[in-house]
Formats: structure tokens, C-alpha cells, sequence
């Protein structure tokens, strides 16, 4: 009986599979289903029993695109582990991938050890790291198999914000080279950076300061160039690439196409490009501030095109990218100057949620929302099946929720470390009811019954989509 649970009456839901199932979780992994009501579940006797009956039985979520404590425009993301996992499992959230950084001029080595210590200890669920590559010499390249072998297995580099994470078509070639040979993945911020420098210079000089015009300068044919760019030096060097925070339909276009022709070429699209538009960037009174992320928010007839693309699996993940900045004393810092405004959204909190919406809205199927936020975000960071799905031998991350209570969301009550919501007003059909990590309840009945340091640190396979 000793760490066991068993979960009783609800509609387990994985990526494949729809049923009414009894769960047994024994010593922090799931050890059995069986169909409700049947002779076989009837004689698991456990510890703790909870109620599903009505309730969805879901995987945790696997956000694989956080950035916790990112230090960014002379600030620092307004969420630390602790408080962006605590959040995350409020969520329905159970696994974070988060990205350590290099530092122009400092070893894959240090920018790695740099990012253990800041979430050691800290986590209320289990988390990993990807490497933001910045620096391409001879020694990183180097480096990166060593990584690769202790299981951080996915690298990513910037087209995008010269002077600071910006790899050049050379860098970029000779990584893509080096995981063709070692296994790892190629995570890529598609954008044009230098171009997009030149009409920020432009935008200012001819006064256009507001928020709005981050979007504008940040034009949706220079992420579709950098896309289209990204997918050819990676089919010169016969390596995988993973396309984060696909934002604009002319980016989902040239994934769509690469796929087409058979190339490992995969993307991941966001809440906020699915929910937001430029509308919100045009909000009065400096507002519009809280929603500059980069690839920005687009016109909202992308939306359209990015839900068809998560239909027709050309876009395969949705991650948050959450890296939020308060709106008081960070995003003001660009008050007069767009540029200056620290990019990313708080989200970690709202995605399962607003991918259960999209349930509900008819956008995608049930079985879908699984596998867009659970099952395929981590079989592409090597975590199948420990994570992602609910089957013996998984971890027991498992989501108890309820598909018909009805929330709004509001930075008044969410979670996070941050002084606005992304979609506050917002109603949503769907609720995170209890949450447990590895086994262990961190949200009982809405109340958080985690800790700081429950959360341990998961190693990687490599992508297990390569063919």
C-alpha cells in the first residue's frame, strides 16, 4: 500500500487514446489502468483514492520553451524557478524545458552550470534544459557533443537580436553540422535580425515609438525569409530543425513546404499568436507594451492559418516561450522606445487551459490537445513515454480536470510572478483540478500542497522523430 494511489471514474485521455479508466500509481510511476467498474480495478486498494468521476485524466503538460530568471534588456525574467514552476503546476503543467544561455565569450560548460544552480532546489516539478548557443567557435562546437552525452540534447541559436544571441549563416551552418553528427537538435529563432535593426533605425527616427510599431518593423516576410534560410542550411547539412514561436502563416508556408518534401524540419506556434493580434500591441496608454514578445504578435488572420497548421501537423508543439516582465519598472523601461522594451509574455500558467478552449471552440480535437502539449513535446526532447502520456512505466504526472468548470483568467488570481495577465478578462471553459508530479499531489482540490525542490532535474534522449 505504501505510495499508492489509485484514481478512479474519469476519461483518461492520452495522445491515441480516449477511456474510461481506473488508474494505480505505485513508488512515483503508473503502474496499471483498467477499464472503471471492472473486477481487476475493483481489487486496487491504495493510500490516497481520489474522484475523477466526471473529470478528465490527463498527462502533465510538457512545456518545452520557458525562460525562468532570463537576464534581457538590462533586466531579468520576472519569474524564478520557483515561482514559474509553482505557477506552471497550477497550470496543469508538470515538466518545463527551460534555456540555459551562453555568453558571448564563456564555455556551453559555464552558461549550463550557471542555470543548474538557479533551479536546484527551487523546482515544484521536474524540469531541463536546452543550451542557447551565442558563441560558435571550435571549442563549443566540441562541447556540444559532450552535452549531448549527459543528455541536453537541443541547441538553439538566434537569427535574430544582433550584439546579443545573433549567430550568423557560417555559425549556424557549422552547429547544424555538429548535431547532424551528434545527435542533437537545432531549436531556431527565425527572424532576419539584421534587417529588422535596420527599420527599428528607420521606425524611430521618424518618431514611431509606441509599442505598435514592434510589430510593424518585425515584418512577417523577414520570419518567413529566416525560416525559408534556416530550412536550407539545415538540408546542406543534413541536420533536423526545430522552428520556435512560429508566429506568421508565410513562416507555417515554408515549414509546411520542407515537410512536404520529407525534410526533418518541425515547428512550435505559442498561445499568444493564437489568442493575440496586433490589436493588443495597439492598445492605448502604453498596454499595448505587455504583449511585445518576439516573433511578435501578428494581424489576426494568422490565427487561422495556425490553427490549420496544428490540424495538418505542420506545426506539431505549443510551448509558451513564458518569460514574463512586470509592467511596472520592465516594460516601462520602454517608455519613448519600443526597442527598449524587455520582449516576452507571461503564459506557463494558461496553456493548458487555453488549449482545452480551443477544445471546446471546435479548433482541435481533445486527443490532439494531448498531443500537441503533452505527447509530442516530449518525444521531440527525447522524454517519451517517462513523460507525455499516461501508460505503465510513465511517470505518474498525471492531471486531474475538469472539462465544464468556468474560470476567467486575471492577474489577480493567477499564479505567476508578474503584474499583468496576457489574456486577463478572458472566460474559459476547463480547470486544472489536481495535479501530481512523479506520484506526488502539488495541487490538491485547488490548493498547492507542492514544494520548492520537488522537482528534479530529467536528462534527455535525443529527438525521437529522426528518421
Amino acid at each position: 500500500m505504501s505510495g499508492r494511489t489509485v484514481i478512479r471514474g474519469g476519461l483518461v485521455i492520452t495522445a491515441s487514446d480516449e477511456i474510461h479508466a481506473d488508474v494505480l500509481i505505485e513508488d512515483g510511476r503508473i503502474a496499471a489502468l483498467a477499464a472503471s467498474g471492472t473486477p481487476v480495478a475493483e481489487t486496487w486498494t491504495a493510500e490516497r483514492t481520489i474522484d475523477a468521476t466526471g473529470k478528465y485524466v490527463i498527462p502533465g503538460g510538457v512545456d518545452a520553451h520557458t525562460h525562468m530568471e532570463l537576464p534581457f534588456g538590462g533586466t531579468f525574467a520576472s519569474d524564478t524557478f520557483e515561482t514559474g514552476t509553482r505557477a506552471a503546476a497550477w497550470g496543469g503543467t508538470t515538466t518545463i524545458v527551460d534555456f540555459a544561455v551562453q555568453s558571448v565569450g564563456h564555455s556551453l560548460r559555464e552558461g549550463l552550470d550557471a542555470w543548474h544552480a538557479k533551479a536546484e532546489g527551487n523546482c515544484a516539478i521536474d524540469y531541463a534544459f536546452h543550451m542557447i548557443v551565442s558563441d560558435v567557435n571550435q571549442s563549443t562546437l566540441k562541447e556540444m557533443d559532450h552535452l549531448v552525452e549527459e543528455g541536453v540534447t537541443s541547441f538553439k541559436q538566434f537569427m535574430a537580436y544582433p550584439g546579443v544571441f545573433y549567430s550568423d549563416d557560417g555559425q549556424i551552418l557549422r552547429a547544424m553540422q555538429r548535431s547532424a553528427e551528434n545527435g542533437g537538435l537545432i531549436m531556431m529563432h527565425a527572424e532576419n535580425g539584421i534587417a529588422i535593426d535596420v527599420l527599428v533605425e528607420q521606425a524611430l527616427a521618424r518618431g514611431e515609438t509606441d509599442p505598435r510599431y514592434h510589430g510593424e518593423v518585425r515584418k512577417a516576410l523577414l520570419e518567413a525569409e529566416a525560416t525559408h534560410r534556416a530550412i536550407k542550411l539545415a538540408q546542406v547539412a543534413g541536420a533536423p530543425l526545430y522552428v520556435v514561436h512560429v508566429s506568421a502563416m508565410e513562416a507555417v508556408a515554408e515549414l509546411a513546404r520542407a515537410r512536404d518534401e520529407g525534410l526533418n524540419v518541425f515547428g512550435e506556434t505559442c498561445p499568444q499568436y493564437l489568442f493575440l493580434s496586433t490589436d493588443n500591441l495597439a492598445e492605448p496608454d502604453f498596454e499595448g507594451s505587455k504583449y511585445v514578445c518576439s516573433t511578435p504578435l501578428r494581424p489576426r488572420e494568422h490565427q487561422a492559418k495556425l490553427w490549420q497548421g496544428l490540424r495538418t501537423n505542420d506545426l506539431q508543439v505549443v510551448s509558451t516561450d513564458h518569460c514574463p516582465f512586470c509592467f511596472v519598472g520592465q516594460k516601462e523601461l520602454g517608455r519613448g522606445d519600443f526597442s527598449k522594451i524587455p520582449n516576452g509574455l507571461p503564459g506557463v500558467e494558461n496553456r493548458m487551459d487555453l488549449l482545452h478552449q480551443a477544445v471546446v471552440d471546435g479548433h482541435i480535437s481533445r486527443r490532439r490537445w494531448i498531443e500537441i502539449a503533452c505527447a509530442t513535446p516530449a518525444r521531440m526532447f527525447g522524454m517519451y513515454p517517462k513523460k507525455g502520456t499516461i501508460a505503465p512505466g510513465a511517470d505518474a504526472d498525471v492531471v486531474i480536470y475538469d472539462p465544464h468548470a468556468e474560470q476567467v483568467v486575471s492577474a489577480e488570481t493567477h499564479h505567476m510572478n508578474v503584474d499583468y495577465s496576457a489574456y486577463e478578462g478572458k472566460r474559459i471553459t476547463g480547470r486544472v483540478e489536481t495535479v501530481l508530479s512523479r506520484g506526488e499531489p502539488v495541487i490538491t482540490e485547488r490548493e498547492y500542497t507542492g514544494h520548492a525542490g520537488h522537482g528534479t532535474y530529467t536528462p534527455r534522449s535525443t529527438c525521437q522523430y529522426l528518421n
